[in-house]
């Protein structure tokens, strides 16, 4: 967990540098302009905003409070991966060195102990549980 904790650190180090550059030497709004009339500016973005999805997902499933995810994955889509490092960060150091809880959030104990109830915020449990059903009468046929 050691060399992850500095490779987040890093990031965080690197972005915020990066961020500060942009802010005092960068014109956002002329330079962004500028980005969008390069092929290339746009697949970065298109890129950068694949990226920020797919990070987020991890975010909403592993925060156990909608308000929360929803305040990190703002976070993410406007100061970016510089937001995932703090959020890296954080569940590196909360988690204890446990990297089950790292990745799987307040998730982990339902999900390892397989208890369904505690598994998902509570207007996916219907669903979870049909799921499960149908799977176990699958099964059984």
């Amino acid at each position: 967990m050691r060399t992850s904790k500095i490779i987040a650190w890093v990031g965080f180090f690197a972005m915020t540098v990066g961020l500060i550059n942009g802010f005092l030497n960068g014109d956002f709004f002329k330079d962004g302009g500028e980005l969008f009339q390069n092929p290339w500016g746009v697949m970065s973005l298109i890129d950068l905003y694949v990226g920020f999805t797919l990070f987020s997902m991890w975010i909403a499933f592993r925060e156990r409070y909608i308000p929360i995810a929803v305040a990190w994955i703002l976070g993410m889509m406007v100061l970016g991966f510089f937001t995932a490092s703090v959020y890296v960060l954080l569940s590196l150091y909360t988690s204890k060195g446990n990297w089950l809880k790292f990745f799987l959030g307040y998730q982990k104990e339902a999900l390892v102990n397989g208890e369904i109830a505690k598994i998902s915020r509570p207007e996916e449990q219907d669903l979870i549980a049909e799921a499960l059903e149908s799977k176990k009468t699958k099964e059984s046929i």
